[in-house]
C-alpha cells in the first residue's frame, strides 16, 4: 500500500487498508453518486457509547496536513488526528440479511460499541456522552 505524505512524497505503510469487497463497494458508490473523482475520507470524532466515533465522507478536497493512501484501486483520505487512532485499521463491507455495512477493524480499540460504531482507544477519548450508544 502507498501513502502520499502531505509534501506528495511517496512512502510506504500500512496505516489504513481496504478489503476488495470494501473497495468495491466504495467504487460502486463513487460511480452511483457521479464522484469518481473522490475519495473516501475517514476520520474519527468524539462521541459515541466507547468516546469515539467513526465517519466517513466522500471528498475530493484533501488538505496538506491529510495523509492519501491508495488501497486496492480506492484513493483513502485520513486527517492528521485521526490517524493515530485508526493507524493500521483494516475497512470492510458487511452485507447480510440483518443489515450491512461499512465495519472498522481497529487495532487500538481497546473498547468497542455493541454495534461497532465507536470505540475507546488506549490514549483515552475525549469528553462524550458515554452510555449513548448511536446503534440503538
Amino acid at each position: 500500500m502507498s501513502v502520499y505524505a502531505p509534501d506528495k512524497v511517496l512512502v510506504e505503510s500500512a496505516a489504513l487498508t481496504v478489503t476488495p469487497l470494501a473497495a468495491a463497494k466504495i467504487k460502486s458508490l463513487l460511480t452511483e453518486k457521479g464522484l469518481t473523482e473522490h475519495g473516501l475520507r475517514v476520520f474519527i470524532a468524539g462521541g459515541g457509547c466507547s468516546g469515539f466515533q467513526y465517519g466517513m465522507a466522500f471528498d475530493n478536497n484533501p488538505q496538506e496536513t491529510d495523509h492519501i493512501v491508495e488501497a486496492n484501486g480506492v484513493r483513502l483520505i485520513v486527517d492528521a488526528a485521526s490517524l493515530p487512532h485508526i493507524d493500521g485499521a483494516s475497512i470492510d463491507f458487511i452485507d447480510n440479511p440483518m443489515g450491512g455495512g461499512f465495519r472498522i477493524e481497529n487495532p487500538n480499540a481497546v473498547s468497542t460499541c455493541g454495534c461497532g460504531n465507536s470505540f475507546r482507544s488506549a490514549s483515552g477519548a475525549p469528553d462524550s456522552d458515554e452510555g449513548m450508544c448511536g446503534c440503538h
